[in-house]
């Protein structure tokens, strides 16, 4: 059974990752650039790295993601998502280590929609008695 790559999809808030996985060295690419220029901050890298960390696959795969909608952390979180569901595609053997780690379970969480007759979700305006 030889397949070219090895898919997942990820997502958080509004954002949305379509991962592949290609037999490779380690390379990171994301919407056509590398993971270093696309999320800067080093925390953001490292959530992105930990399925891969924790399944001591970093330097087997090139990965090459598209991501769309939402933040640059939710971006991350989808991202981490995607190459988890992806490794599973590989190797459903890894599944247990990750399902711990809480990989595979879709962050559910969104903003609460702003509700009519107040200022927001939950605030209302302020209240004058007299």
């Amino acid at each position: 059974m030889s397949q070219d790559f090895y898919y997942g999809t990820g997502r958080r808030k509004n954002a949305i990752a379509r991962t592949r996985l290609y037999e490779g060295s380690g390379k990171i690419e994301i919407n056509g650039r590398p993971e270093e220029d696309y999320f800067p901050r080093e925390t953001l890298q490292m959530v992105l790295r930990q399925p891969l960390r924790l399944t001591n696959s970093l330097d087997k795969f090139d990965i090459k993601i598209t991501v769309e909608g939402g933040g640059l952390s939710g971006q991350a979180q989808a991202v981490r998502h995607g190459i988890s569901r992806a490794l599973i595609d590989f190797d459903p053997d890894l599944r247990p280590a990750l399902k711990k780690a809480g990989m595979l379970t879709r962050d559910a969480r969104a903003k609460e929609r702003k509700k009519y007759g107040r200022r927001g979700a939950r605030a209302s305006f302020q209240y004058s008695k007299r």
